[in-house]
């Protein structure tokens, strides 16, 4: 596998295991920090970069929230981020069904490394399936642009 560089990432994943405890649902947007594998991608992370949280798992994984990298990794590998917990999250399941995102990296390597990422083709795969609300709080947070 060919050495990511920051022009390949649109979009950060960041992976959890389950839903995170510090993260409310319905709590509005929170900051919170994550913990990510020590490797040459943290020196990619910046503040203002979008980011997901991805859940994984047996029981409802996919994309859990929508947010923006707040500050660099510290030494102790972990990331402040500001999240909006989604109303409605979207199913792994239903990205599967698109074939922009049947080749992202969580999907290739589920076990892979955390931080993630998404290619442009493959966020827009996401954004489409947010709605309205998701989107405009998402662009406030983020800056990302609506669909």
């Amino acid at each position: 596998m060919q050495r990511l560089s920051g022009e390949d990432v649109a979009c950060w994943l960041l992976k959890s295991a389950g839903w995170p405890a510090e993260l409310t649902a319905g709590g509005g947007v929170q900051r919170l920090h994550r913990c990510l594998r020590r490797s040459y991608r943290l020196d990619l992370v910046s503040p203002g970069q979008p980011c997901l949280l991805w859940v994984s798992g047996r029981v409802r994984p996919g994309v859990a929230a929508v947010g923006r990298v707040v500050g660099h990794p510290g030494a102790d590998d972990r990331v402040e981020v500001e999240l909006l917990p989604l109303a409605v999250p979207v199913a792994r399941a239903e990205l599967l069904g698109d074939g922009r995102f049947r080749d992202a990296e969580v999907v290739r390597m589920a076990a892979g490394s955390n931080p993630s990422y998404l290619r442009a083709d493959q966020l827009a795969a996401v954004r489409e399936r947010l709605d309205d609300a998701a989107l405009a709080a998402w662009g406030a947070v983020a800056g990302s642009p609506s669909r």
